[in-house]
């Protein structure tokens, strides 16, 4: 089966694989406890299965926060990383809240468990060279298909 069957959608086929990182408000150690540290890597892993990408890898740090993750097609990777800072905030804030609070002591609906910035970058299956010569030799690449049809 060809790796591009894997990735068929209603309306495309691809992927993109993004290399994601941010970090906790002002930087707190929130993640030195491990409860927290495992319930948010859970907490990951369902947006994931919610918003429909594949996580490849993540590691949560007491400061921040790593995950490669896989995506389809017609979401983009500022937003996934939106649902994924969203999603595991307001979970750690209902299941965790008196935990949190030594850290993030505003009234409900003004805390924030994640600082503002993101560090957001692609990483391919293919080098950048590879793609620039099938994209030269676009021409050899579709004659081969007509021959074969």
């Amino acid at each position: 089966m060809s790796i591009y069957q894997d990735h068929a959608y209603k309306h495309g086929i691809g992927w993109s694989t993004w290399h994601f990182q941010w970090v906790t408000k002002y930087r707190y150690n929130v993640f030195v406890d491990v409860k927290l540290q495992k319930l948010c890597e859970i907490f990951l892993y369902e947006a994931a299965k919610r918003f429909r990408f594949c996580i490849e890898e993540l590691e949560v740090a007491p400061n921040h926060v790593h995950v490669i993750a896989t995506l389809r097609p017609s979401v983009g990777p500022s937003q996934v990383i939106g649902l994924m800072k969203g999603y595991t905030a307001r979970m750690l804030f209902i299941i965790e809240e008196q935990k949190l609070k030594k850290f993030y002591w505003r009234e409900k609906g003004k805390r924030q468990l994640w600082g503002d910035g993101k560090f957001i970058a692609s990483v391919g299956h293919i080098t950048l060279e590879k793609a620039k010569e099938y994209v030269a030799n676009h021409e050899t690449h579709h004659a081969k298909d007509f021959i074969t049809s």
